[in-house]
């Protein structure tokens, strides 16, 4: 039993963390105020994580509803037109507006200058400009419920014609597609903001090769979303101004061509897919070598893996578009395959980080084990897609819902959430309860299976998607409430985690600089982050500064602390690594209490 459960069950006070901060501070504004004024990028950081949960728990509901329409079969728990903008919207809200911004505008926004020593974002202004961007894109794809025809029925996807005037008339597709354009725009000025952090602001010592994985997969992640989310915006524009304009780009009456608008959805979508899985890849790096008492196994493998895998992501859009025959299955196909490669080299480096540790099962290390279990089982039916023929007939049934929700719940809300309680207490200052963080990871797990292996079978036996019911006598109704079951358990694991939040803000455990023992650089500072972030840094010679630090042993030669003013930037990458400065002394950043609140 670690130090902080024995002082949580015997009801002992914790001590205050040591902190590292100055006599006097100039007045900050607070509460609303500070949240619709600040440029701070914890602050930011922190709307964009509340915003995109809400959302999250939004899509989660219509998730339900849906799971409940298909219970059974014939089902009139909604209309048909109600059935269309609930999948729609569910699928629009969880991949344009919760996935994303829950990593690379909140998580990202947070962490990434906490690991390399930077004391803000590099473009404040511009970073606070990308939330309120995102916001706004969320009132308006939401407010599209409240118009006359209702929100927007044509699918995430979107496809032409049918996302078109004709088959799509109202204000809701408008609002939908206007949505779209401003969270691009947000995304594309947070890749900006990550690339720029990232290249000049590191700490000193802080070499490409010593930054920590998780920035590692945000500055592969702001590579790809400039690539990416600019082909997404001009789709867009162009969709509106078939609606409006009678441009006929999307449209055969007009001379336009209607595939031209997969090409490029999915030139964006096919990156997109590891936009939102590269940032929890680096989760999982940064959290299975702590709870592993290992450094991470092949540290630069892991990397090229990750470039190999953003290179490959822009040449397999098409393996979307086998059905539609006008595109080199081959190619694709094989790209495709290609693409599987350092995603398994990644897996293997994750087994070895484990491989003899010694390994302690905290709520974030079962988050963590739970995304590799689940991962790969979406994964290896995603192989399975990348081959033609079985993709010709399996590609319009629930085979492809089953892969593509293991795929992204894994990687979003495994590793995601595993994420969240891993960093709460850097966040807070604050302690989760580690069993209701246990109630919610196994009431998650089962049914997550019991949720999507149904959906496998349920294709195969060609149960369309996209439908809103299906007729009595098929066979498909055990399938579906069984699916439907696990769909509800899911949803309550969340209860769990709803109440151990509520726990935390009204009877806080207090959680110390370094609850986990941590690896890297975050984990110096004080819990929550000083307004700068660091007023001393120590030595960074490797990826794992805040280890060498505490295993002095290890090291060959002593270097001092790096004292960093308040509101004073820290020295760019260029500096020595080694600043002659007289050694504060007092304490460090970390305390020695690890482990999980009670």
């Amino acid at each position: 039993m670690t130090i902080l459960q024995e002082r949580t069950e015997s009801g002992l006070p914790h001590p205050e963390p040591a902190r590292h901060e100055p006599a006097h501070h100039a007045a900050r504004p607070s509460g609303f105020y500070e949240w619709v004024t600040s440029t701070d990028h914890k602050v930011i950081g922190k709307n964009y994580m509340y915003t995109s949960l809400v959302v999250f728990i939004a899509a989660g509901i219509m998730a339900l509803i849906i799971r409940a329409q298909l219970v059974q079969p014939n089902n009139t728990l909604v209309t048909f037109q109600q059935y269309n903008e609930l999948f729609t919207m569910h699928g629009s809200l969880m991949l344009y507006l919760f996935a994303g911004p829950f990593a690379f505008g909140g998580f990202a926004n947070i962490l990434v200058p906490l690991q390399i020593g930077a004391p803000d974002m590099a473009f404040p202004r511009l970073n606070a400009l990308s939330y309120w961007l995102y916001l706004s894109g969320v009132l308006i794809m939401c407010g599209g419920f409240l118009t006359v025809g209702g929100a927007a029925d044509f699918g995430w996807v979107s496809y032409a014609p049918l996302s078109g005037s004709l088959y799509s008339p109202g204000t809701g597709a408008d609002m939908w597609i206007i949505a779209i354009v401003l969270t691009g725009f947000s995304a594309i000025f947070t890749g900006v903001n990550l690339l720029t952090t990232i290249f000049y602001l590191r700490a000193p010592g802080m070499t490409m090769f010593r930054v920590p994985l998780f920035t590692w997969t945000m500055l592969i992640t702001g590579l790809l979303i400039l690539l990416a989310f600019p082909v997404l915006g001009a789709a867009m524009i162009m969709l509106f101004a078939d609606r409006h304009f009678g441009a006929h780009i999307f449209t055969v009456a007009g001379g336009g061509v209607p595939v031209l608008w997969q090409n490029l959805f999915w030139f964006w979508g096919h990156p997109e897919v590891y936009i939102l899985a590269l940032p929890f890849f680096g989760m999982v790096s940064e959290i299975l070598p702590v709870f592993s008492k290992k450094p991470i196994f092949g540290y630069k493998g892991m990397i090229f893996a990750t470039i190999a895998i953003a290179a490959l992501s822009t040449s397999v859009w098409a393996h979307h578009m086998f059905t539609t025959g006008v595109v080199l299955l081959p190619f694709f196909s094989l790209m495709s395959y290609m693409i599987a490669v350092p995603t398994g080299i990644k897996f293997f480096n994750w087994i070895g980080t484990m491989w003899r540790g010694q390994l302690s099962f905290t709520v974030p290390m079962l988050f963590a084990i739970g995304f590799l279990l689940c991962f790969l089982s979406g994964g290896l039916s995603g192989i399975l897609l990348a081959s033609p023929p079985i993709d010709f007939a399996v590609h319009d049934t629930y085979f492809v819902v089953a892969h593509f929700h293991q795929v992204l719940v894994a990687t979003v809300v495994f590793a995601g959430f595993g994420g969240f309680y891993f960093w709460y207490p850097k966040f807070t200052g604050r302690m989760l309860r580690s069993g209701l963080g246990k109630a919610h990871f196994w009431m998650l797990f089962v049914g997550f299976w019991l949720t999507y292996i149904p959906m496998y079978a349920l294709g195969l036996d060609g149960m369309p998607r996209r439908e809103a019911t299906y007729a009595a006598g098929r066979g498909w109704t055990m399938l579906n409430e069984i699916s439907s079951a696990g769909a509800v358990l899911m949803g309550l694991s969340f209860v769990f985690w709803l109440i151990n939040l509520w726990i935390s803000w009204r009877n806080p455990v207090a959680a110390g600089n370094d609850p986990w023992d941590g690896q890297s650089l975050e984990w110096y500072t004080t819990s929550p982050p000083p307004p700068h972030n660091y007023y001393k840094l120590p030595p960074i010679r490797s990826e794992r500064p805040v280890w060498d630090m505490k295993h002095p042993e290890h090291l060959k030669v002593h270097q001092p602390e790096i004292h960093v003013p308040a509101g004073v930037a820290s020295p760019g990458p260029g500096a020595a690594s080694a600043i002659s400065m007289p050694d504060a002394g007092g304490s460090r950043g970390s305390n020695s209490e690890s482990g999980e609140g009670g």
